[in-house]
């Protein structure tokens, strides 16, 4: 048996007023998620950035001290700079993909 609405007893203006604020309980509590989902997204893009410049600058910088000690016909700071965008990119790609695992 459906048990009937407590507040069917209150006059219609204060079931409206109690109705209104739900609505606006509701509508402040999707804001603050979405403000969270923003910063945490900012935050992630922040994170696979550096995760794909640091092995990057770091191929490359030992790639140019490479090529002053043994200078040769290849350049190791291109070679190394490739390396380090490619670990960097695969590092990007193994931490968006782990943050997604997490969150489902």
């Amino acid at each position: 048996m459906v048990e009937p609405d407590p507040l069917h007893k209150l006059p219609f203006s204060a079931r409206r007023m109690i109705r209104e604020v739900g609505v606006k309980q509701e509508r402040i509590a999707r804001g603050r998620e979405q403000k969270n989902s923003m910063w945490s997204s900012i935050a992630i893009l922040g994170v696979v950035g550096w995760s794909v410049t640091v092995p990057t600058v770091v191929g490359a910088a030992l790639g140019i001290w490479l090529d002053r000690r043994w200078p040769g016909r290849l350049s190791w700071a291109m070679t190394l700079l490739m390396a380090g965008l490619a670990v960097g990119c695969i590092n990007a790609w193994l931490h968006i993909n782990g943050d997604h695992h997490d969150r489902n």
